[in-house]
């Protein structure tokens, strides 16, 4: 089917237009350094935590927020204990923080619990804080996360996000594959962003909220399947460039069963499905009124679903017209297999582009790092029975359990 092909080349031809700008964004941080920092005010700030059922982790992140070489008594640990059966609030009080128990089964999401947070602290303790720290249960913290974040807080940026590194890369492809696309995505879109004068990205987990942009937006008022990607986009339609902390490092526990990160990353591709349906518009004319992190923000939750979806749909179609017509299946499988190996090595570029910048910060022996870099496109090609499902299934928030228990001084350690 010589037409198959050529709508093949023109999906990859439509990819690399869309993404074109993140391939000289590889270069960037290469060859630009950053600005020196001006003089840092201290400031204070509140931690905020959303947890469910984290007993077993949480402690160890309070820990490394009270290890860190920014003065203790200006930094407050304030927990959501969100519907927990287990131990989390009794586990966090023990380690220092404020606890609060939430149970509410209706309004269920880390969105929630985070505006039940904040509305505590505002209602019992004012507007004491200059800054509002968000982490997932499961992170730990370099000693000098908050001091590097407070550099940047002190240059003026009033949403700011972090280097985010793994716990876990070395567990397996699936954690090795999350890791390594948090690596490019820290060093090869948010700091290349901040470096040509655009705004980075809110990822999860890890970032400072200045109380100025809380009290402007009522709160958190983010409440779709991806309210991190919500509230980025959300931040960079109102005009906010979004600061990123190079040398803020954070640790991240990453899923390795293969049925949890189905279930994390469908609700990811769901989500950028919602975020888009509610702000495509002010992104589309953002961008058209020349704001470059507008149209950033749309290419980074759009195209490549809809492309996935287009490209799939497109050679299933051909391969059931073909069998129905009697006709060979050789050339179509073959024009589908030529498509999957040039995406296979777009990508092993791109995992190992990541892999050898960042390959002193990847904690892991070498063979693993070789290995992980191979197996990163196939973690990727899973995207794509992801990404089509994600257009027709419903898809609710659930938790992701965390088990993995090192403190930050194994980390530092290794």
């Amino acid at each position: 089917m010589p037409y198959l092909r050529d709508i093949n080349v023109v999906i990859s031809v439509l990819f690399f237009l869309c993404y074109f700008y993140q391939l000289v964004y590889l270069v960037i941080p290469l060859v630009k350094k950053d600005k020196p920092h001006a003089p840092a005010a201290l400031h204070r700030y509140a931690v905020l935590i959303a947890a469910r059922n984290e007993e077993a982790v949480i402690g160890n992140l309070i820990e490394s927020v009270k290890a860190q070489d920014y003065p203790r008594e200006l930094v407050t640990v304030f927990v959501a204990a969100d519907n927990c059966t287990d131990g989390t609030a009794r586990a966090a009080r023990r380690a220092g923080a404020v606890v609060y128990e939430r149970f509410d089964t209706q309004n269920v999401g880390k969105g929630y619990a985070l505006d039940f947070l904040i509305r505590r602290i505002w209602l019992e303790r004012g507007d004491v804080y200059d800054g509002y720290f968000v982490f997932d249960a499961d992170n730990l913290l370099d000693p000098g996360y908050i001091s590097a974040m407070n550099r940047q807080f002190s240059d003026g940026y009033r949403v700011i996000t972090s280097y985010r590194s793994s716990k876990n890369f070395g567990d397996n492809w699936i954690s090795a594959g999350y890791a390594l696309w948090f690596l490019r995505e820290a060093e090869f879109l948010n700091h290349a962003r901040v470096l040509t004068g655009h705004s980075a990205a809110v990822s999860g987990t890890g970032f400072l909220v200045a109380r100025e942009v809380l009290s402007q937006n009522g709160g958190w008022p983010f409440h779709l399947l991806t309210e991190d990607i919500e509230f980025t986009v959300h931040t960079v339609t109102k005009g906010e460039k979004i600061g990123y902390a190079p040398d803020a490092v954070l640790y991240d526990e990453q899923p390795v069963k293969f049925s949890q990160s189905w279930r994390q990353r469908m609700r990811w591709a769901k989500g950028y499905l919602q975020v888009f349906r509610r702000y495509g518009g002010r992104l589309v004319t953002g961008a058209l009124r020349g704001s470059f992190s507008c149209f950033d923000m749309a290419m980074s939750i759009m195209p490549a679903i809809v492309l996935t979806g287009t490209g799939c749909a497109v050679n299933l179609a051909a391969a059931a017209l073909t069998l129905l017509g009697g006709g060979p299946l050789l050339p179509v499988l073959l024009d589908t297999l030529r498509s999957l190996g040039g995406t296979y090595l777009f990508m092993l570029f791109i995992g190992a582009a990541a892999a050898v910048t960042q390959r002193r910060r990847i904690r892991v022996p070498a063979f693993k790092k070789v290995l992980y870099t191979l197996t990163f496109p196939l973690f990727m090609f899973t995207y794509i029975p992801i990404s089509v499902s994600a257009l027709f299934k419903k898809v609710e928030w659930k938790p992701i359990e965390h088990k993995v228990t090192l403190r930050i001084g194994d980390m530092v350690k290794n």
